[in-house]
Order: structure tokens, then sequence, then C-alpha cells
């Protein structure tokens, strides 16, 4: 079927798109955390990320491009899996991934809506995290829309890396408070105690016994084996030939969703460390106060964080006209789609109920649509 086919059209004839604002998570890449040992738990094929140019240049300057290298005889070689990549580097599957993306979005906003005419940075304006991936995922997203776009220079914008919106490392203590306040009572600390033999054989095989980072939830262990199955890479097998089960892996999958659902949906007061954090989460009727209908749009954030604030802008400028672009694209991380998902409401129950981790290449699409009333006035 193809992908136009899964778009639900609004039920109003009438109905016409006049802006979007879709959020994505970028694509495939390599584990952005390592094992202690992590030369010994890969096999000697490694990772590979030299089979694409990756440019990094100045214009007016020689067209420079980067290679990874892992010298055998480095002294901290065994902390870095064998080949050619850094932690967390956007791998070729996960540029064709970002391609085939590209093609998907252009096939359903152009060929089957007409909304999009021509890939431009006049009507489309493209931002990401400081991440180097992202902006390899927004080059290939454009890429798969429009092919020409290879020889054309395109404006992507960040922000600084300390005050960045999409990315919300900015200090925040009371959300910090919050969330070990919920990381501390029985509802959190059980589901480690029930999975302590889960826990025990990881640590055993992996290397990862008495480290916090890897024994206070399963975060890591989730990035490191959907990582590898991903990309079609066995599971980690330890020099003594011990190897993590497909049935421990599929555990640490249905863990990793439960935690995530749980820190930014299901806690008590995940909905306030959420808004402190990114943005406002829906209250208890379920209606997102970011989108509430009158007889004219209404935009409205309450003790909004930065991320919806600037989203709160974008469509502030949509309905007083100042807007020039038809799309705003935004290329983040899975901390910025859970954010945005728990923000929107979209894991209340009257929306089907609890959250799962974002996949890579994950998307929200906020559409701003409008329609001719009976009077002729457009709303």
């Amino acid at each position: 079927m193809s992908i136009p086919n899964y778009y639900p059209k609004p039920a109003d004839p009438e109905a016409t798109l006049e802006y979007l604002n879709v959020v994505i998570r970028h694509h495939k890449r390599t584990p952005d955390n390592l094992y202690p040992d992590e030369r010994s738990l890969n096999p000697t094929s490694g990772w590979h990320c030299d089979d694409f140019i990756q440019q990094d240049y100045a214009a007016g300057t020689a067209p420079v491009y980067h290679e990874t290298v892992i010298p055998e005889w480095h002294p901290f070689a065994s902390q870095i899996w064998p080949g050619t990549c850094d932690t967390g580097q956007l791998t070729r599957e996960g540029l064709e991934d970002a391609v085939k993306h590209g093609q998907d979005f252009w096939s359903v906003y152009h060929d089957a809506l007409g909304f999009l005419d021509t890939v431009d940075p006049r009507d489309i304006y493209v931002r990401t995290s400081t991440e180097v991936r992202t902006h390899q995922v927004a080059g290939a997203i454009l890429y798969g829309m429009d092919p020409s776009t290879i020889g054309r220079r395109w404006p992507i914008y960040t922000q600084p890396q300390n005050i960045d919106s999409l990315v919300p490392n900015y200090g925040c203590p009371n959300a910090n408070t919050i969330r070990a306040a919920y990381q501390s009572v029985p509802a959190w600390t059980d589901h480690l105690v029930l999975h302590q033999g889960l826990q025990q054989r990881l640590d055993t095989t992996l290397g990862t016994t008495g480290l916090s980072v890897w024994n206070s939830w399963y975060d890591h262990f989730f990035d490191t084996f959907s990582s590898r199955t991903c990309h079609g890479h066995p599971l980690p097998c330890n020099a003594t030939g011990a190897c993590v089960s497909q049935e421990d892996a599929n555990a640490v999958f249905a863990l990793g969703d439960w935690e995530y659902n749980y820190i930014w949906n299901s806690a008590q007061n995940a909905s306030t460390y959420t808004s402190l954090t990114f943005g406002e989460p829906v209250p208890s009727d379920g209606v997102s106060p970011f989108f509430r209908r009158g007889q004219k749009a209404q935009f409205v954030a309450h003790n909004q964080a930065v991320f919806f604030t600037e989203l709160l802008h974008n469509f502030e400028r949509v309905r007083s006209g100042e807007e020039t672009h038809k799309l705003r694209f935004y290329v983040g991380h899975d901390g910025s789609m859970i954010r945005l998902a728990a923000g929107l409401g979209l894991g209340k129950a009257s929306n089907g109920g609890a959250l799962k981790w974002p996949a890579m290449g994950s998307e929200i699409v906020m559409e701003v649509g409008g329609f001719v009333a009976v009077f002729g006035d457009p709303v």
C-alpha cells in the first residue's frame, strides 16, 4: 500500500491545509552508550561508517570530510568497537532510511495533497539539534523530497547546545527534584527488584556490575541492543562465549518502554516534570491547552517550557499572517519525541494509553487547517 493511503483526510471537504509543523527523531545510528570493555563484545567486523562521505567544511575552503579511525595500537582501544564509527554516528542504513522518509513525506504533502509545490528554503524551514547526525538526516530528507537539492545550499538552524529547546539540557533543579522523587518510590524501585535476575545476567555477561548508569534503569541496555538489532548485528557476546539472549533483549525492550512511559507520562507529577523541561501537558480532561477550539483558532500555553513556547510562537505567526514558511521541520532525538508526545497528551487513556520509547525516524505532524464558514469568512 502506498504511503498516501495511510493519511486520514479531514471529513470536511472544504477543509484546506495551511501550515505544517513536523518533529521527527533522527534515523539509525551506532550505540550512544559503551560497555567498559566494548571491543570484546562486538564481532571483529565491528561498525563501519566510511561507506558514505561525511563532509564538514566552511564555504570557500577545501571541501574536507572526516573519517573515524580507531588504531589497534591505541592504549584505550578496548573502550570502543573495531571499525570506523564513533558513538551515536549516523550509519548508511540510517541515511537511506532518512532519504526514504523524505520520499514518503513528499508523496503525501505534494503528490497526494498538493500542499508543497517545491522543495525550497523559502517554503521549508529546517531546525535540528547540534548533533551532526540530525544535520545529516535533514539533508537526506530534503534529498528524498527532491534529488535536485544535492546541488543547492540549504540552511538548517540550531540553537546553542546549552539552551537548545529541542534537547533540553538547560538546568532545572525543580524538575530534577520531581523526577528523583518519583524514581525513589515503590512504583519505580519495585520494577528494578522484580527484574534483578535479568540485571545480574546482563551485568555478568557485559561487565556492568556496580555501574549505576547501567543498573539504575534499562536505558543504556535498550540503546545498545536496539542499535545492534536495527542494523542486523548480533546481540553482545563476551570473550567466554556467553551471549545476551533474544529473550533477555525482548525483556529489556519491554522494560525500556515501561520506563519511558513512567518517567514522562504516567508517574505522579510526570506531567509537571515534562512541563518544566519541555512544555505544557494536557489537563485532566485530556484536551491539550495548546489547541483549544473556539470561533477562531486559539493557541494557549500555560507554564510552558521552552520547546512548547517555540511551537506557540510558530502558530501565533501563522494566525497573525507573519509566517512565510509552509513547513517547519524539526529533527530531534528520542528525548524530544517522548516529551512532545507526553505534552500533547498522546499517552493519556483518552488517546490510547501508554507511550513507548520513540523509534528511530518516528514523527509527529501538527497541521493547521482552515475552511470557509457559512458566511464566507475564512476560519
